[in-house]
């Protein structure tokens, strides 16, 4: 269930903002990829241990490093970064045991980032197109 609800949170979420316009600012999908990287903060933090708390911090840190490389240099960095930390939501638990985490949270979060990453690329490249056209 948790994929099925990810997968249609993401197209929802995307299609409104691109219908919108919203994501036509270059800090959009950066500052959605900050904030998933924030989500294993707040778990941390239900967790308790400064261990788990430093470790995803410094996992969190490269999500949002590359969240401002995709602001300041390319944007295709972010949709990187936002496809990268679904398949890092597939092996989170190998690199930390967070037990703040709620079970069903990597599963929405890989299916969602790694849906949310596709159409925002499809976007992308079908707005490249249309400017070459014209």
């Amino acid at each position: 269930m948790e994929y099925i609800v990810g997968i249609t949170l993401a197209l929802f979420f995307c299609a409104a903002a691109a219908a919108l316009g919203m994501d036509r600012e270059r800090v959009f999908y950066p500052a959605v990829v900050m904030a998933v990287a924030s989500y294993y903060l707040a778990f941390a933090v239900a967790d308790g241990r400064g261990g788990v708390m430093l470790i995803e911090v410094a996992i969190a840190a490269v999500f949002i490093v590359s969240a401002v490389a995709g602001f300041k240099l390319n944007p295709w960095i972010a949709v990187v970064a936002l496809a990268a930390h679904g398949v890092m939501d597939g092996f989170h638990d190998h690199l930390v045991h967070n037990t703040g985490v709620p079970q069903a949270w990597p599963g929405f979060c890989m299916s969602f980032d790694v849906t949310a990453a596709a159409f925002v690329a499809w976007v992308m490249l079908a707005r490249a197109r249309r400017r070459e056209s014209s």
